[in-house]
């Protein structure tokens, strides 16, 4: 993770149902849905400005640890998330296992 990332807390905004990460008066997000002990992340958002940053990388990283922190199991549909699972691959330890990486 990008180390000026790692201080930031990871925000669960319940009403907007996503994951939030404050960075430079900026947000990311990844919209979610949880329903019996499956996390399903649905759509990561980086906006332009931090592209490229890694930001899309410590929000991702920064859910999955939070998922894991709740027991809970993962269903990545979205394809930066599963991107970043294939890369990371010790992740592969939360998703649910009737998924396919």
């Amino acid at each position: 993770m990008h180390a000026d990332y790692e201080s930031l807390q990871l925000v669960n905004n319940t009403a907007k149902h996503r994951f939030e990460l404050a960075i430079g008066g900026y947000t990311a997000f990844i919209l979610y849905r949880h329903v019996q002990g499956k996390t399903t992340l649905i759509h990561t958002e980086v906006p332009p400005e931090l592209e490229g940053k890694g930001a899309g990388n410590a929000i991702v990283e920064k859910t999955l640890q939070y998922i894991e922190a709740q027991g809970d199991k993962l269903v990545p549909l979205c394809p930066f998330v599963r991107a970043f699972i294939k890369r990371h691959p010790e992740w592969k330890r939360i998703v649910s296992e009737d998924v396919n990486i």
